[in-house]
C-alpha cells in the first residue's frame, strides 16, 4: 500500500514495487499479518507533527518469516517467526525492511495476527504503565478504553505485575472482553456518574495511576480521582482540553506524556524482552477483532477509529476475503 498524499483513507493504494533487499545489520521480512494502528491514520491525514516524505508505505508493526538478513546480522536467520516493532520501508506490504532492533522473535505459540498487535500496543502499553507512571504491584490502575488494542495490553500486562485493574468501555461487548482479559471491575462509560463509581470502588482512596487513551475527553476528571501521590500517563488524544490545576495541587498528582518514539533505545530493548516472555508463558494473549484483505486498508482505516473497538486490526496480505 502506497500514500502519495495526504488525505482521507481513500489516498491509500495498491502498488508493484520492488522487494527490498536489507544491507548490513537489516533483516528482510516476509509478512504475514500487519498490525493497524490510530497514529497511522492521523499520519496519512497529514495531521502529524512527525510525517514521512512522499510517496511512503505505511506502517511499522507486522509479524511473518524472516526471508533475508544482512551481513552482521546473526540473531536471524531466513524461516525464524518474527514480530516488527518498527520498519525501514512500511509494513502495508508484502515484505518489509527492518532494522535488526526492530525485529523481534515470535513464539511458535503466538499467531502472526497476535504477533501483528505487539509492536506499537504492548510496547506502548508497556512504556506507559511500567516506565513512565511506575506502576507498582499492589497499586489500582484505571485503563480507559479497556477494550481496545492498547487497552487490553494494559489491562494484560497490569493484572500480571500485581495490580488492582479497573477498566472502562463503552459496550456491553467491550465490557465483557476486559473483564475476560483480566480487569477486576469495569465501567460502562456511557453512564453519566461512571467517574463517581469508580471513586466510589476505591472507597474513597482514589485511584494510583490512570492510563489515558483519550485525555481531550477524560482527563479533567480523571484529575478528581487521582489518589495522593497518583499519575495520569496520557497515551491518547484528540484535541485541546480544560483542566483545573488544582486538582493536581490537592494530591501531588503527576500528568505524564508520552509517544512511543521517544523511548531510549535500551528501555525499548528491555520492552520487548519482557513482551517476548510475555508470550511465551501466556501471560500476555493479545485479542484480534477484525482481518482485512491488504488491498482493503482504507477500509480498515475507517474501522480503526470507530468509537467501540474490541481489540485489534489487522491487514492479511494475499487474502481475497474480509473476515469479520
Amino acid at each position: 500500500m502506497r500514500v502519495k498524499e495526504f488525505g482521507g483513507p481513500e489516498v491509500l493504494f495498491l502498488e508493484q514495487v520492488p522487494t527490498p533487499q536489507p544491507r548490513a545489520g537489516e533483516v528482510l521480512v516476509r509478512i504475514h499479518a500487519v498490525g493497524i494502528n490510530p497514529v497511522e491514520t492521523y499520519i496519512r491525514a497529514g495531521k502529524y507533527a512527525r510525517l514521512p516524505e512522499l510517496p511512503y508505505t505505511p506502517g511499522n508493526d507486522a509479524a511473518g518469516v524472516v526471508e533475508q538478513v544482512g551481513t552482521d546480522v546473526s540473531e536471524f536467520k531466513p524461516g525464524d517467526r518474527v514480530y516488527t516493532g518498527g520498519s525501514i520501508s512500511g509494513t502495508y506490504a508484502e515484505f518489509a525492511l527492518c532494522k535488526k532492533e526492530q525485529v523481534h522473535p515470535l513464539p511458535a505459540n503466538v499467531s502472526f495476527a497476535q504477533g501483528a498487535a505487539m509492536g506499537t500496543p504492548y510496547a506502548t502499553a508497556y512504556r506507559g504503565l511500567l516506565q513512565r507512571a511506575a506502576a507498582k504491584p499492589g497499586e489500582t490502575v484505571l485503563v480507559h478504553g479497556a477494550s481496545g488494542g492498547v487497552g487490553t495490553a494494559a489491562v494484560q500486562l497490569a493484572r500480571a505485575r500485581g495490580l488492582r485493574v479497573f477498566g472502562t468501555a463503552g459496550s456491553e461487548e467491550g465490557i465483557k472482553l476486559a473483564r475476560q482479559q483480566g480487569a477486576h471491575e469495569v465501567f460502562d462509560h456511557r453512564a453519566p456518574d461512571h467517574f463517581e463509581q469508580i471513586m466510589k470502588a476505591t472507597s474513597g482512596h482514589g485511584v494510583d495511576v490512570i492510563v489515558e487513551l483519550l485525555a481531550n475527553v477524560n482527563l479533567d476528571k480523571d484529575l478528581t480521582i487521582l489518589a495522593k501521590g497518583g499519575r495520569v500517563v496520557i497515551i491518547g488524544n484528540r484535541g485541546r482540553v480544560e483542566i483545573d490545576p488544582r486538582d493536581t495541587m490537592q494530591r501531588d498528582t503527576d500528568v505524564r506524556g508520552m509517544i512511543l518514539p521517544n523511548t531510549p533505545p535500551a528501555e525499548l530493548a528491555s520492552i520487548h524482552a519482557a513482551l517476548v516472555a510475555g508470550l511465551e508463558n501466556g501471560t500476555l494473549r493479545p485479542v484480534i477483532g477484525k482481518e482485512f484483505p491488504l488491498g482493503e486498508a482504507a477500509q480498515a482505516h475507517r474501522t480503526v477509529m470507530q468509537p467501540g473497538a474490541l481489540g485489534k486490526i489487522v491487514l492479511v496480505p494475499g487474502t481475497q476475503e474480509r473476515k469479520d
